[in-house]
């Protein structure tokens, strides 16, 4: 279900790397993303109670609102591995920045795979030593990187952008582990222009929370989630607002494809919660229903079962709605076919039409809840048996 790129633009001052290092088999697994200068830098993490050690590390590097370079590793996530854990993070630091010329708390590192493993450091040692001559611009070394990040993704995932005389680029992964309390898996962004890190800081949480913020594959919540964002300043200042603007159709677009390319999915749900009381009330309930297993699976075998909707309202026990106030929308535009009590007592509800609806690869739906003024919009995919298949066998 990969959705069609734009062409890629690469960013000036910016170098990429996409290699294989063995970690695991014979794709690619080890990336890097270098600037010619220091920049301003901004980052959201996940906030599960056992963060990676990358993570860890991460958040001091990352303080001061300064960094040069990110180094990445997939296969092993280097979480639940304690204090030797850190210390092997903060020494792909120290060998990236020797390859790189550069103090080692201007890199932040970020890991990805399997939980509960340490790293093989002497072969990331290795792979650090070589850094320089793998690096590149063009658009090849951009998709390398972002396959190098890859997990159980089916394909890399990227998208660039345009803000007055700057360029936005974004590459991100993540497939299962999904349901973010910040964030979701891993996801970079770098720019030319000219912000500083608070600018940054407060564009990138309010961003995060209308994209990665808003999409669930599996209702966990990783303990590697980081959305990094670097900007190097070498094309000026911009507009403030027009960057948070292209930043954040950047990151629901990213956020869209990582739910698109959920583990063993086929689907990709589009949901929004209308009608309620407040914003968190449209959250919450949002959250309940394309976190539901039940949901999932009605929908990826087109089961018209609304039943399962109103649980899904049902169980938010904060946020109480009143049956006859409940409406279920399936399809948008002209396609639309709606479901509530009293079309169901009128005999109007066409659940084949309505099952119909829910063959397409892309399901849009929407529940109204109220007479409410806020809204919230989700995102998530089906759940299959080649999830359960994927998950059952992660680490063999």
């Amino acid at each position: 279900m990969a959705m069609d790129y734009p062409p890629l633009r690469s960013v000036p001052g910016f170098s990429w790397l996409g290699i294989n290092l063995g970690l695991k088999d014979q794709t690619l697994d080890f990336g890097v993303i270098a600037s010619e200068c220091k920049c301003t830098a901004a980052g959201v993490f996940t906030r599960n109670n056992f963060p990676g050690a990358p993570v860890t590390v991460g958040r001091e590097n990352i303080q001061n609102g300064q960094l040069q370079a990110i180094v990445v590793n997939s296969k092993i996530a280097n979480v639940a591995t304690g204090q030797t854990g850190i210390e092997d993070a903060r020494k792909m630091c120290r060998w990236t920045g020797e390859a790189l010329g550069i103090d080692a708390e201007l890199v932040l590192p970020s890991s990805t795979g399997v939980i509960g493993r340490r790293l093989p450091v002497k072969i990331i040692h290795e792979g650090c030593k070589i850094i320089p001559e793998n690096l590149g611009s063009s658009p090849e070394y951009i998709d390398n990187f972002a396959r190098a990040i890859m997990t159980t993704d089916t394909h890399p995932k990227w998208c660039s952008a345009s803000i007055e005389n700057s360029t936005l680029l974004g590459v991100a992964k993540g497939a299962g582990m999904i349901e973010p309390n910040m964030a979701t898996m891993l996801s970079f962004f770098v720019t030319d222009a000219k912000l500083s890190s608070d600018q940054l800081q407060t564009i990138l949480r309010s961003v995060v929370n209308q994209s990665f913020n808003r999409i669930s594959i599996d209702s966990d919540t990783s303990t590697s989630d980081t959305v990094i964002i670097l900007a190097n300043g070498l094309a000026g200042p911009v507009d403030a607002e027009k960057f948070e603007k292209t930043l954040r159709n950047s990151s629901i677009q990213l956020a869209k494809e990582i739910a698109r390319d959920g583990e063993g999915s086929t689907k990709l749900i589009e949901l929004t919660v209308s009608g309620a009381e407040s914003q968190q009330m449209a959250l919450q309930i949002g959250k309940s229903i394309i976190n539901s297993p039940l949901v999932k699976t009605a929908i990826h075998g087109a089961d018209p079962n609304w039943g399962r909707f109103v649980m899904a309202v049902g169980k938010v026990f904060e946020y109480p709605v009143m049956l006859d106030d409940l409406l279920i929308h399936f399809g948008r535009g002209s396609q639309r076919l709606s479901v509530n009590v009293e079309s169901l007592d009128a005999g109007r509800v066409n659940l084949d039409a309505i099952s119909k609806l829910l063959q397409n690869q892309e399901v849009f739906l929407e529940v109204v809840v109220g007479n409410g003024k806020f809204s919230e919009t989700v995102w998530g995919c089906d759940l299959t048996k080649d999830y359960i298949e994927e998950n059952a066998f992660y680490t063999t």
